[in-house]
Formats: structure tokens, C-alpha cells, sequence
């Protein structure tokens, strides 16, 4: 099967394309810069083909996928600085990366009747309430620019596809690329006590264990919505960076603290990001492990 992979520079898309390649599949990388870059980690990317594309130039992302005629896309490629979204210089390339480069990549599949999965997030929902999201809900209401740049991408994909996965996660770390996990570390290295939300709830993402699920879902035709993170529970960022100083063997004094006290980012942030997975089991694919699970096995990968 021959699969073309968007975003590989990413923590999600670096781990994408090393699975299929461990796999035996035929992946494709592509990103806007020249070449595969060095992972965050230090580790090499497979010798997996790789193309530069931008995903805001529709005839070079046309004439890409034509040319490749891929079984399936996976599409990993997104603005996602949250706060940096909010700026009024950067809301029109916002909106042509994560709205106008997901459309240009769905007309792409349309065209050749391939399959596409999209990453989405928790972000096209209001943040508030304490019950799961469900993945086939549509009350829609993004409380900020990424949330409602990620919304119409996801909106191109359900208009122009039959044949396409929605995949909304939550709390993403991986080895390439920076997250909650490896800023919580190194300020857990230079202060005696940090202080972290305790009134935003949700569950981790380990890119790791996504990308499998991911390339799982592209060999059937369970086609959909769905939301995955880790399994192992809901829980605030305060509960995260306790297990996360646990794990690591670090003495430093967690604070809760709400969002109010902590002061307000740029971006609004959900206080509700539980995601409910259930229909992951219901359509027979395998949950990804504990978050806890996941945490113990990234610590050993890093550096820290």
C-alpha cells in the first residue's frame, strides 16, 4: 500500500511515516522544507521518499497526489501555535494552512478516489460542560482561530469525501518536536515549584501509539468520525505534571492553580477536552495504551 504522509517536520507525521515504513508500506513524506530534518530526539527518519510541498499551492498539491496516486493520505500537516494563531497578521495564513490546504488535499483524493485521514482536535468544540465529546456530535462552537480553522478543514473533508477518517485528539507529545511533557522538564530543572492549571480536563496523545491506530484505519474502509487519545483516564495538566516529575524522578512542588489564577494565554483554552473513544472498539480498532503507559515509554526516549 502506498500511503502519502503531510507535516513529517511534526511530532505526528514523523512518527506516521516511520510506522509505515517499519510496516513494509510504501510511504511518501512530505513537508515544506527541502528534507527530512533530524528528529527533535536525534534519531534518523527512515529512508522513506520525500517531497517538499506547500499545502496552500493547490495545483502543486494536485499535481503531487495525482502523480502519486497513493492508496491514501494521511493528513498530518497544520498550524497549530495556538496563541500565535490569534494574531491579526497571521489569522489569513491560518486559515490558508489548516481550511484552504486540507480542501486543496480532499479535491487531490477526490480526484483519484483515495482514502484521507485528517487530524482534527477538541478545539472545534465550546471547552465547557464535564461530559466526553462524542465524535459524531456536531455541536460546533470553536472558542478560538485554531479551533475554527480546524473546523472548516474538517468540514471540506466531510463536503468533498466518501472515503475519509476525522480524527480529533487531545494533549499531543511526541519525539520531534516541542510539548507540555519536555517544557514541564526543563522548568522542573531550574524552579523548586511550578504551577500548573487544575481546572482543564482531558487525556494525553502519544504520537507513537496514534500513528498506529492511524495507519490501522487506512487498511479498512471504516470511514468516519472518531476521537483518540491514550486510555488510562480523564485528568487536569496539574495531575499530568505530578506523574509526568513522578516518572522522571524530580522533586519539584506541583501548585494547582485555576486558569483564572494562572492568567489567561492569548487563545482561549477548553476547561473540557475529554474526548469519548468508545467507537474505536465499537468499529474493532485497538485502543492506544494507558497514558501513564505511554509516559513511562516516552521518558525513555528522550532526554531530559
Amino acid at each position: 500500500m502506498k500511503v502519502f504522509v503531510t507535516g513529517v517536520g511534526g511530532q505526528l507525521g514523523h512518527d506516521v511515516i516511520n510506522e509505515l515504513v517499519k510496516r513494509g508500506y510504501e510511504g511518501i513524506g512530505s513537508d515544506v522544507a527541502e528534507g527530512y530534518s533530524e528528529a527533535a530526539d536525534g534519531s534518523a527518519v527512515t529512508e522513506a521518499p520525500y517531497i517538499q510541498l506547500d499545502i496552500t499551492d493547490k495545483e502543486a498539491v494536485e499535481k503531487t497526489i495525482t502523480e502519486l496516486k497513493p492508496a491514501a493520505v494521511i493528513h498530518c500537516a497544520a498550524w497549530t501555535a495556538v496563541d500565535m494563531a490569534e494574531d491579526d497578521d497571521k489569522i489569513g495564513k491560518v486559515r490558508a494552512v489548516n481550511a484552504g490546504g486540507t480542501k486543496n488535499i480532499a479535491e487531490a483524493c477526490k480526484k483519484l478516489d483515495c482514502k484521507m485521514v485528517y487530524i482534527s482536535t477538541d478545539y472545534v468544540f465550546d471547552g465547557q460542560g464535564t461530559e466526553p465529546w462524542q465524535p459524531d456530535c456536531k455541536a460546533y462552537k470553536p472558542m478560538n482561530v485554531y479551533g475554527q480553522t480546524k473546523l472548516e478543514g474538517e468540514l471540506a473533508v466531510s463536503g468533498i469525501l466518501d472515503k475519509y477518517f476525522i480524527v480529533r485528539i487531545a494533549w499531543v507529545f511526541g519525539v520531534n518536536g516541542s510539548n507540555f511533557i519536555k517544557t514541564m522538564l526543563r522548568v522542573g530543572k531550574t524552579h523548586d515549584t511550578v504551577r500548573v492549571v487544575n481546572d482543564q480536563i482531558g487525556t494525553p496523545t502519544y504520537t507513537y501509539d496514534l500513528a498506529r491506530l492511524l495507519v490501522d484505519m487506512t487498511e479498512t474502509e471504516k470511514y468516519g468520525y472518531y476521537h483518540a487519545t491514550n486510555e488510562g483516564g480523564y485528568i487536569s495538566w496539574y495531575d499530568f505534571t505530578k506523574e509526568i516529575y513522578l516518572k522522571a524522578g524530580y522533586t519539584t512542588n506541583v501548585i494547582p492553580v485555576t486558569t483564572e489564577e494562572y492568567g489567561l494565554s492569548k487563545a482561549a483554552r477548553p476547561f473540557n477536552s475529554r474526548l469519548d473513544k468508545s467507537k474505536l472498539k465499537e468499529k474493532g480498532f485497538e485502543p492506544l495504551p494507558t497514558w501513564q503507559d505511554a509516559l513511562g515509554r516516552y521518558l525513555k526516549e528522550i532526554e531530559y
